[in-house]
């Protein structure tokens, strides 16, 4: 019977069958497998998300060569072993086990591919410690070594590795094209299995990164593709979540975005990825934070980054929500100070220009949306164009100059619609109805209105409908009076009942009935959410 399980568990290896791979490796008679079937239980168990198996089998396989006196399969499998750890959340065990690999090939010929797979933690090291021209250099050395040998999984870390480098040196389309490259390798099924699945997730981040929503949108379907063709695939499906949602929000679909959220928290969990569930609790932040439940966003970042994840710059879009604009500047600030490489300058300059003008420091926010727009030429990519046209246009309706700021909205909106972008599409309508009231042009300011208005409300964008409808009746929102605006006014300045009374000359308890009377007009139920309602509506 332990034969027919070994037998059947080769088979399923072979014919990508993951759970049953890792069923019938897994009951054979453990004294029957010899390192190779060792070898590959362990890539069956970590493709079902059964990591403690995964590494339990590579250790007995590097054990198994090690006593044989096979020091480059053992090496192999000292830095698959490396990698399952590292991704576990355990570097410093990561860390051993690529020390142990180094030793056994001290003496051993440079060109061995198992020389370049020891060079690919150096790679992610220096992406990650902000050095992409030595992260560019070790990913060329990999890839001249995996050509030399034949070695198609360090080819194809190499074209990825080396694009991801090009784009944080802001060499974007260049990088993008080593993606391309990269994304051609893979459909060779040359790759093995767990080599592409990670070299897919880190293609469709690169682009995500950069805003290209083509790309990513292609090449999450080619993912899902390579997924669903696995049977029992358990890793990457959880990035496969994520990347929908960030196209789904992309596209103001936020109900889908949740639910492929809450789909990945789940699938990251299970394979025992704790900390990449941080990135899906950032994701889910930004969602509910642009349809205004403001408490659950704080609860999502907060949770985000007690889990390593920075949960800027959208904690600090939402602390602009919520009226604390100071926190934002502050935050955003730091940020820009803090931000070098091209790529990250670009994720926090757009936010920056919206908080700053909200500072009223026009300057800056001038400076920055400059900068922006020069990153987004250079990146040719249509998400940062469009955010560079939409700061660009906040800027000059800020500084008096609405024909320019007509000029620059209408490309933004333009482009947002180019690539499904209703809920941005529609944030650009409301600055162009801005803009055209300023030039006299109600007819067309209200247009513009009415079908932002309908766009939000249909996209379930609470606060931006809000904004629209108050834009729109010229007036204050929600059936507001005169009286409770200004009651509203000064509880978002912080002022207590006795204090407001005082003020407007009134009794506390009339007070009190204007503010019963607001919180059930603008459905809050407690004084901070009305100082964030307050500021939303420029009201304060």
């Amino acid at each position: 019977m332990s034969h027919d399980e070994l037998a059947a568990g080769r088979a399923a290896h072979a014919a990508g069958d993951w759970a049953a791979a890792h069923r019938h490796l897994r009951d054979a008679d453990r004294t029957t497998l010899g390192p190779e079937d060792l070898r590959l239980l362990s890539t069956a168990a970590y493709l079902v998300g059964d990591r403690d198996t995964a590494i339990d089998a590579r250790q007995a396989a590097h054990t198994t060569s090690l006593a044989d006196g096979d020091r480059r399969a053992a090496a192999r499998d000292a830095q698959e072993l490396a990698m399952f750890f590292a991704e576990r959340g355990e570097p410093a065990v990561g860390a051993g086990w690529v020390a142990r690999a180094s030793r056994l090939l001290e003496g051993e010929p440079e060109d061995l591919p198992e020389r370049g797979h020891l060079l690919v933690p150096e790679v992610f090291g220096a992406l990650m410690g902000g050095d992409p021209v030595a992260a560019l250099d070790l990913a060329e050395r990999i890839g001249q070594i995996g050509r030399t040998v034949g070695d198609a999984d360090l080819v194809g870390f190499s074209l990825t590795a080396s694009g991801r480098a090009m784009i944080y040196q802001g060499r974007v389309p260049d990088g993008l094209a080593r993606l391309d490259e990269a994304m051609v390798a893979l459909t060779t099924g040359e790759v093995s299995p767990i080599m592409a699945g990670h070299l897919y997730c880190a293609m469709v981040e690169g682009c995500q990164e950069v805003g290209d929503v083509g790309r990513m949108a292609t090449w999450t379907q080619t993912l899902e593709r390579w997924c669903a063709g696995q049977p029992g695939l358990v890793p990457f499906t959880g990035q496969c979540a994520v990347h929908r949602a960030q196209i789904h929000r992309v596209h103001g679909s936020f109900p889908e975005a949740l639910e492929e959220l809450g789909r990945a928290v789940t699938r990251y969990a299970a394979n025992g990825m704790e900390p990449a569930v941080a990135l899906a609790l950032y994701e889910r932040g930004e969602v509910l934070r642009l349809t205004g439940d403001l408490d659950g966003a704080d609860t999502a970042f907060e949770e985000a980054a007690a889990q390593g994840h920075d949960p800027q710059p959208g904690r600090a879009l939402l602390w602009l929500a919520q009226g604390r604009t100071a926190a934002a500047e502050g935050c955003v600030r730091r940020l820009l100070d803090e931000a070098g490489g091209p790529v990250a300058r670009a994720r926090v300059l757009g936010p920056a220009v919206e908080v700053l003008l909200a500072a009223d420091d026009l300057d800056t926010a001038g400076s920055a949306s400059i900068e922006l727009t020069g990153l987004a030429e250079s990146f040719g990519c249509d998400v940062l164009t469009a955010q560079a046209e939409y700061a660009a246009g906040q800027v000059a309706l800020a500084t008096g100059d609405s024909s320019g700021a007509l000029t620059r909205l209408r490309r933004a909106w333009r482009c947002w619609i180019g690539i499904g972008g209703r809920y941005d599409a529609a944030r650009a309508r409301l600055l162009l109805a801005e803009a055209l009231r300023a030039l006299g042009d109600e007819v067309s300011a209200e247009s513009e209105l009415s079908v932002a208005a309908r766009t939000f409300a249909e996209l379930g964008a609470e606060p931006a409908r809000r904004e629209a409808e108050r834009l729109l009746g010229g007036g204050l929102p929600d059936g507001l009076t005169a009286r409770e605006a200004e009651v509203l006014r000064l509880v978002a300045a912080g002022r207590t009942n006795p204090q407001i009374a005082q003020e407007l000359v009134l009794s506390e308890k009339t007070v009190a009935r204007h503010l019963s009377n607001i919180f059930g007009k603008i459905g809050v139920a407690s004084r901070t959410e009305a100082a964030a309602y307050a500021f939303a509506h420029r009201l304060t």
